[in-house]
């Protein structure tokens, strides 16, 4: 429901409300401009002797003015033409043009109505309503994705645009929210929505008749300083009936010409004051400062609706058509999804259309639309469920959890659920885990065992699909094939070999850093921002599946570089180590932000075997700053498995690595990393309770190894893995 409120008025209402921030932001700029050059006045000067500087320059005047930015303007006749100037209040004469500014006019009409009147007033204030309620529902998913209002400004993992726009959001929210409720507020008052509440003097009803009483002998203005001033007018010349009036930030008052006196007086109510400052929380009109800001703020809406349109273009883009869909009161087989981008829709068309030509009747819809008792002829429930955030549900899944807690006993239809998620994350498919206890604790059926899927893997898919299969008495293959972002040419340069001896292939493998397009340098996309962390896709020859490998190598370094070992009958692979320099291939970036190094100087404990050592390798090579850096790494065999032995003394001497510490599997004293951290158990619960960040890198299991390992470790102080990753000082990246 919030992301479809979002959505939709950003979508109906982006060129009003970027026509409403541009023309915001640089109506914000007058206000300040106006500030730094009108002439300020001296401190304690008074109404009185103002009035009096400028009467003797101007004896014709006629009305006095203070803008909020301090700027004074005199109104004269001289000789019966009008005139009027700025004025310098240290001489009472005039100092530069008072003619309205045309640029600000304009803008400010623009502004307001899109010069169309009523009309326009309305239109800019259907605007202003998008804009408020972007703002409001853009805030509770920057809440939802971060896992929190306490979490607002943590970093952001996911697509360049998509961290792009939360970041813009939740710096210019409070700015858009202030902006468009003031807005809203002008407007009701504009069409006579709000009540007046001004209050006047009552008009005097007896004067003294006479004229000519000093400026600079009336007791009010002397009392009156200049910084309180709005408005002096002063009474018609030779009519001793009128009146001086005088308006100020307390309210309006009137003077006796000819005996100076106060003769009536009205203090600014309430809802006047509240209106006044609405006016000046909006224009910036004595705020100046206050006005830059929320100009600089308005500035990232147009960001955030580009942003936003290419986000739910990338969304439409991920969630495939499903061609014969079965009505779910027909079907055999339900598949709900629950998916936040859209990519796992792409997983549920392959397994429907697999299903679909295995002669099954197979219905497709979201998790949100839950409904066992519409499901009369269904034999199963297959739930692919993805994890938003800090392991929330994902957009189309919200109230499945509801529903199941609130339902009866479960049907006689057993479940199997599958996972999607990233392990770098600390709540991997959190939200499947909840899904499946919410099922356990109703009592349903088992079909399959929770199973989960790494960072959408189509092999992961297709081993989950063979045991489905399996289950089903049926042969199903999932050949999932993701749509894959556009790919670039990589060129081979260079290459190191390792395990030609144990005819264990393995190579490092240095690719020359393609030339970024202008746009790609601008939006960060392609090949023109990475880090060692980050991840290519490799499309080999003969297949439509990508291989992912980690990067050893930055941006700043200058090349792509990576560590593939060759796998018995891997395509990829196989294709990869039989390159030579000048050799072609085929691959894309994907960011992997929760596998960065970071920018901090706490110390790094690195754990990695085999080909894991690439980005580890990368990280200790961008180690400029000297970061210490402890690394731990396990390989076959000492003598042609060891990746990054040549630089590694070098790293040491240059103070970008620390320690190194290396294991053997498959020598004369088998030892693999995880005994390697036993045998260091001390030092390492030292660095991890003073603060430091441990990185793992490898398969599968190692990594499970690994943790088990600091689970030892660390028992003594209370800590374990889990916390670790809560805390954001234990990631992985394992295959």
């Amino acid at each position: 429901m919030i992301r479809t409120l979002h959505r939709w008025p950003g979508l109906l209402a982006l060129a009003l409300v970027t026509i409403l921030s541009l023309s915001g932001a640089a109506l914000s700029v007058f206000p300040a401009v106006e500030r730094i050059t009108a002439p300020q006045v001296e401190t304690g000067l008074t109404v009185a002797t103002l009035a009096e500087r400028i009467q003797v320059v101007y004896p014709g005047v006629e009305q006095i003015r203070r803008s909020p930015s301090g700027r004074i303007t005199a109104y004269w006749f001289d000789q019966g033409a009008p005139g009027a100037a700025v004025i310098d209040p240290a001489t009472g004469a005039g100092v530069a043009s008072a003619d309205p500014n045309q640029a600000l006019r304009w803008l400010t009409n623009f502004h307001r109505s899109l010069f169309l009147g009523d009309g326009g007033r309305i239109a800019m204030a259907a605007g202003a309503a998008a804009m408020l309620v972007l703002s409001l529902s853009g805030a509770m998913l920057v809440v939802r994705r971060a896992g929190g209002w306490r979490h607002w400004f943590a970093s952001l993992r996911g697509p360049f645009t998509g961290r792009l726009h939360v970041e813009i959001a939740r710096i210019a929210v409070i700015g858009l929210v202030l902006s468009s409720t003031t807005a809203l507020w002008m407007t009701a008052s504009t069409f006579d929505l709000l009540p007046d509440g001004g209050v006047l003097p009552a008009d005097p009803t007896e004067v003294s008749g006479e004229i000519g009483f000093a400026l600079d002998q009336m007791a009010t203005l002397l009392q009156t300083p200049v910084a309180e001033l709005r408005e002096l007018s002063f009474p018609y010349p030779g009519d001793a009936t009128d009146v001086f009036t005088l308006k100020t930030d307390r309210g309006t008052g009137y003077l006796d010409q000819g005996t100076g006196a106060l003769v009536a007086w009205a203090d600014l109510t309430g809802w006047e004051r509240v209106s006044e400052t609405i006016y000046m929380l909006h224009t910036g009109q004595g705020a100046a400062m206050l006005g830059l800001v929320l100009g600089m703020m308005a500035l990232g809406v147009p960001a955030m609706g580009v942003t936003g349109v290419l986000i739910w273009l990338a969304g439409r883009r991920g969630r495939p058509r499903i061609r014969g869909n079965q009505p779910a009161g027909r079907a055999e087989t339900i598949i709900l999804v629950g998916s936040e981008g859209g990519s796992t829709w792409g997983f549920a068309a392959t397994l429907h259309a697999a299903l679909t030509a295995a002669g099954q009747g197979v219905h497709v819809g979201p998790m949100s639309g839950f409904a066992p008792e519409r499901y009369a002829r269904a034999e199963r429930i297959i739930v692919l469920a993805a994890t938003y955030g800090d392991g929330a549900a994902p957009a189309s899944a919200k109230g499945l959890l509801d529903r199941m807690n609130a339902s009866a006993p479960a049907p006689d239809i057993p479940m199997a659920l599958l996972g999607f998620g990233d392990r770098s994350f600390p709540s991997y498919c959190a939200f499947a885990k909840a899904v499946a206890a919410a099922a356990q604790a109703k009592g349903w059926a088992e079909l399959m065992p929770l199973d989960t899927i790494d960072r959408q893997s189509p092999q992961d898919f297709a081993r989950w699909g063979r045991a489905l299969g399996e289950v089903l008495g049926i042969s199903l293959e999932l050949s999932h094939q993701p749509v894959s972002p556009r790919t670039e040419t990589l060129t081979l340069v260079s290459r190191r070999n390792y395990g030609a001896e144990m005819q264990a292939g393995a190579a490092i493998l240095r690719f020359a850093l393609p030339r970024a397009t202008p746009w790609q340098r601008l939006t960060g996309t392609g090949f023109a921002r990475f880090q060692a962390g980050d991840l290519i896709g490799v499309l080999p020859q003969g297949s439509p599946m990508p291989r992912l490998y980690s990067l050893a190598s930055g941006r700043r370094d200058g090349f792509v570089e990576i560590v593939v070992r060759k796998h018995p009958g891997g395509l990829a692979s196989g294709q990869l180590t039989a390159l030579e320099p000048g050799d072609t291939v085929r691959a894309f970036l994907r960011r992997n932000p929760g596998f960065h190094a970071g920018r901090g100087l706490t110390p790094l404990i690195l754990i990695g075997a085999g080909t894991g050592i690439g980005p580890l390798a990368g990280f200790i090579r961008g180690n400029a700053r000297h970061r210490p850096v402890h690394l731990f790494f396990g390989m076959r065999h000492a003598d042609s498995d060891f990746f990054y032995g040549e630089e590694m003394p070098g790293w040491q001497a240059e103070g970008r690595l620390t320690r190194l510490v290396t294991a053997v599997s498959r020598g004369a004293r088998r030892s693999y990393v995880q005994d390697a951290l036993r045998a260091d158990a001390a030092q390492v619960a030292r660095l991890i309770c003073d603060g430091a960040r441990v990185m793992v890198c490898g398969g599968r299991d190692m990594a499970t190894g690994v943790s088990d390992a600091l689970a030892e470790i660390l028992a003594p102080a209370g800590l374990t893995p889990a916390v670790l990753k809560a805390e954001g000082r234990y990631v992985e990246d394992v295959y």
